[in-house]
């Protein structure tokens, strides 16, 4: 098995200190069949014949006999970047965006050794359900219907002067009967029995044997034709909801598996966008420093339109070109602040009075700024390890009194010192709105 961990816009070798031209092209395969890869997997990774290049994507893609890792590229003067600690900082993000409440298991899954960020989701994974199926299977009511010897719950009058007219010995019944054969615990089944053919590692596979035998009850159902939205998280399946989350992220539509050409067998792939991820995580750190305080965190709302049909002095209304900004912040339904964040490095030469912030982003910002009637704005990039959160510059626009605000956040350490950066940075930008 040849695996090898490159971070964003890293080369993975093809020849004799890499991967084979066959398992290249197994991987460039299984990438085109992501939505992200595009129709010819470059999205992902591209294809340079002696090398493939990675593209702002995190995770892994995996072919028979070998699997790519892609980790965040947090600092980019660092050109060797401790991979476990990057992996560390990748499950934290993913645990943090996606509300999967994995982080106990995450340090446990990394100290045990696991091999990869599949390989470690895997694991927590099967030891989390383990678990839970320790402590009880939920089970409830279920209609059923049978001939019996004898009467259970309530005789089915139709049936039985129709098929079993002539066997007064049969007994058509319908009756409700507790058991644990429901769609919570069909997905939990299909995702042990797909991840068991997807872990390499041998303590994994043990523990995802036994979950198939504690599940040995609950029907099979096959993974494109699983029940998810007859699936109900209620007060009496609570603890089920995260590990519900990860189970949809293992093998739904995050997961993917299609027809490797070269070897002709799966290719795997488990990938983030990392500007999408970036940006879950800001407003999820958001949402827990704001709590309470009267501030809404709404991510990828809004949804204003730019243009829409002249009316002379008659005010417009608008029905072209959407606008989803990353982040909005509300107070009694007003937008009192925007946040837009970009998975990429200012530039650090004190005489780019720039920052190297892009023109287009300026101009999107002062579209924000317009439509919203919003003078509170920010463009928020990843930090370099260790510097914390900090304010790059402030800039006004011109003949107006909106407030752009260049911020950065550390997003490399503890999700607490994140917290702490992000809300001294909000509170300085919001601090003029108090006078």
């Amino acid at each position: 098995m040849t695996h090898l961990a490159v971070p964003e816009w890293g080369r993975a070798p093809v020849g004799p200190q890499g991967f084979s031209v066959a398992q290249a092209e197994a991987l460039v395969a299984a990438a085109r069949g992501h939505p992200l890869g595009g129709a010819d997997g470059s999205g992902i990774v591209s294809d340079h014949r002696h090398y493939l290049q990675a593209r702002q994507m995190v995770g892994v893609l995996a072919a028979p006999g070998c699997s790519l890792e892609i980790l965040p590229k947090v600092d980019p003067d660092a050109p060797h970047e401790d991979m476990p600690t990057v992996r560390r900082r990748l499950v934290a993000l993913l645990d943090l965006a996606l509300g999967l409440d994995i982080g106990a298991g995450a340090a446990t899954a990394m100290g045990w050794g696991a091999g990869n960020l599949l390989e470690i989701l895997i694991r927590i994974f099967a030891d989390r359900l383990l678990v839970e199926t320790r402590r009880g299977l939920p089970r409830r009511y279920l209609p059923h219907e049978d001939d019996l010897s004898a009467l259970r719950g309530r005789l089915d009058v139709t049936r039985q002067f129709t098929h079993h007219a002539v066997r007064p010995d049969r007994l058509p019944c319908r009756y409700d009967q507790l058991s644990s054969d429901l769609p919570l615990l069909q997905v939990m089944k299909a995702a042990v029995l797909a991840l068991r053919r997807l872990s390499r590692a041998p303590d994994t596979q043990r523990l995802l044997d036994e979950l198939r035998f504690v599940l040995a009850g609950v029907s099979d159902i096959p993974l494109s034709s699983l029940p998810w939205d007859r699936v109900s998280i209620d007060r009496t399946n609570r603890r089920w909801e995260s590990l519900f989350a990860l189970a949809r992220l293992l093998v739904r539509r995050d997961w993917q598996s299609t027809s490797a050409s070269a070897g002709g067998g799966e290719g795997v792939a488990l990938l983030f966008a990392m500007n999408d991820l970036f940006e879950a995580a800001v407003a999820a750190l958001l949402r827990q420093d704001l709590a309470g305080s009267g501030i809404d965190v709404v991510a990828q709302g809004g949804l204003r339109y730019c243009l829409g049909d002249w009316r002379g002095d008659e005010d417009c209304t608008g029905h072209l070109f959407q606008t989803r900004p990353d982040i909005l912040l509300r107070r009694d339904g007003e937008v009192v602040a925007i946040v837009d964040t970009k998975w990429k490095s200012l530039s650090g030469d004190p005489l780019d009075r720039r920052k190297g912030v892009g023109q287009a982003d300026v101009y999107q910002m002062m579209a924000y700024a317009r439509l919203y009637r919003c003078d509170r704005l920010m463009l928020l990039y990843p930090a370099r390890p260790g510097s914390g959160g900090a304010v790059v510059r402030e800039f006004g626009m011109d003949g107006g009194r909106e407030l752009l605000v260049l911020g950065q956040v550390d997003m490399s350490g503890s999700l607490d010192d994140a917290r702490t950066g992000l809300s001294g940075l909000v509170a300085g930008m919001l601090s003029p709105l108090a006078t």
